[in-house]
């Protein structure tokens, strides 16, 4: 009965998320054809339907509809703040790729804003109800928590002391037969793993919670399949590993499921909407700047011998490489006069910094002093080979020296700017204190980190902060 009122619910708040994303755009307009005239709203259906469709699609594939249970008000904004960027970039995109000129902008953007704040008042108000009955003692799930250890503590006491969640512990099972009817944390051990299908057919049991060590796992595969044969919910906790960097998730492979660990952002909705930015970005930069890159190159061929360009391959995402192209800004030969002034480098570590180095050429120190020598770069983020927002893409040689946990750097893909370009540049002399920015980016990366790199870089560039 629960499961299927889960069905209805979420079928429920599907309509109407979906209606209150079209009451979003009737407002917009409303609003918007006070101060400017708009086109007649029947020639906008097309723009209301497509409104609607990427609004739905991008809330579905964010995971608003998966279980509500026990998600947080935190994490309800922050699929409604991802759906409102994918959904309104996705947007911009096709406007500008298909030519659409005549949409009020403002209109727009009036119409994403309210989206989001509807949805954020709905889910607020639906959250606070929902937990409020459960409190009460309604909308409840019985669950059976298998094990009397650590882990099962833990869950335990969160259970307890999280009410609103509407999780009701029946009882606990134990290994040995002889703890039978002691108490845990508040709980009686009603049971041994032989016991768990009786406990079944007398409760009405919705999940049971297995929290035991994997000497045991051996145990718990009988309990498991018949709970599996009975269509009751089963859920098994894996944390048997220390990991201080990874993030544990539950995945699948050719069928079987797996718990896979993993220190780099996996967030696909986020990761798209950074590729997304990233190729409107670099697409609309090169367009515009296309006739100062062309002088750029001119003057750089004029001034000094050899291409305007410098090809260099880099390290890149899990150790591949490509090709990074820059504005030349050295002599045609600062690559073979590299060993010759090794003594002056200035950065300790696997890394190569030089004030006032002797291969850059007039025209070369002005262009690096105003980042512009980075700008071919775009072309590099265009193609997918690097970000606009990621760490600096070593050279080879350098990923060669490095230690196991600078490795982790290349766990991301590259980028044009990253936190050491705005927290010190080539201040900094020590390439374990640049790696650990580059890392400290890793684990904290948002799409709101993003932008406020790329808000800080702005000011970097244009007074050349940390510039050499």
């Amino acid at each position: 009965m629960l499961k299927e009122s889960a069905t209805i619910f979420r079928r429920l708040m599907i309509f109407s998320d979906l209606c209150l994303v079209g009451g979003a755009f009737f407002l917009a307009y409303y609003v918007r054809n006070r101060d400017e005239v708009l086109s007649p709203i029947g020639q906008l259906s097309w723009f209301l339907i497509l409104f609607v469709a990427l609004w739905g699609f991008s809330l579905y594939f964010s995971g608003m509809y998966a279980s509500f249970r026990l998600k947080k008000m935190s994490e309800v904004s922050l699929i409604i703040y991802q759906a409102a960027w994918f959904s309104f970039f996705t947007f911009a995109g096709l406007c500008y790729a298909l030519r659409i000129a005549h949409i009020s902008r403002l209109f727009v953007l009036f119409a994403f804003v309210y989206a989001a704040l509807f949805l954020l008042t709905e889910k607020m108000v639906l959250v606070q109800f929902f937990r409020g009955l459960r409190k009460k003692g309604f909308n409840y799930k019985n669950i059976l928590i298998v094990g009397t250890g650590e882990r099962a503590r833990h869950f335990i006491q969160w259970i307890d002391n999280n009410k609103e969640f509407g999780l009701k512990i029946i009882g606990l099972i134990a290994a040995d037969k002889n703890s039978v009817g002691d108490n845990v944390a508040g709980h009686e051990i009603i049971g041994t793993f032989g016991d768990i299908p009786a406990i079944q057919r007398q409760n009405a049991l919705d999940s049971v919670l297995f929290a035991v060590p994997y000497t045991l796992f051996d145990k718990i595969e009988d309990p498991v399949r018949y709970l599996e044969t009975v269509g009751v919910k089963i859920d098994i906790a894996l944390d048997h590993f220390s990991h201080r960097l990874t993030s544990a998730r539950q995945t699948e492979f050719c069928g079987v499921p797996l718990l896979t660990f993993e220190s780099t952002p996996e967030r696909l909705l986020p990761l798209l909407i950074k590729r997304l930015f990233d190729i409107v970005l670099s697409g609309i930069a090169l367009v515009l700047l296309a006739p100062a890159l062309a002088v750029v190159a001119l003057l750089i061929k004029t001034t000094s011998r050899g291409p305007a360009f410098f090809i260099q391959e880099r390290g890149s995402l899990n150790g591949r490489t490509f090709k990074l192209c820059k504005f030349r800004t050295m002599a045609a030969d600062a690559e073979s006069r590299l060993e010759e002034l090794q003594a002056l480098n200035e950065m300790k570590g696997p890394a190569f910094k030089v004030k006032n180095d002797p291969r850059i050429t007039r025209i070369g120190k002005f262009l690096r002093k105003l980042s512009i020598d980075e700008l071919p770069q775009l072309w590099n983020v265009f193609k997918g080979d690097m970000s606009l927002v990621g760490p600096r893409p070593p050279l080879i040689d350098e990923v060669a020296q490095y230690d196991d946990w600078h490795r982790r750097r290349l766990s991301m893909r590259p980028g044009i700017t990253c936190l050491w370009q705005v927290n010190g540049r080539n201040k900094i002399t020590d390439f374990a204190q640049w790696a650990k920015l580059d890392l400290e980016y890793i684990d904290n990366w948002s799409l709101w980190l993003d932008l406020k790199i790329l808000l800080k870089t702005i000011p970097v560039v244009l007074f050349g902060i940390g510039a050499k």
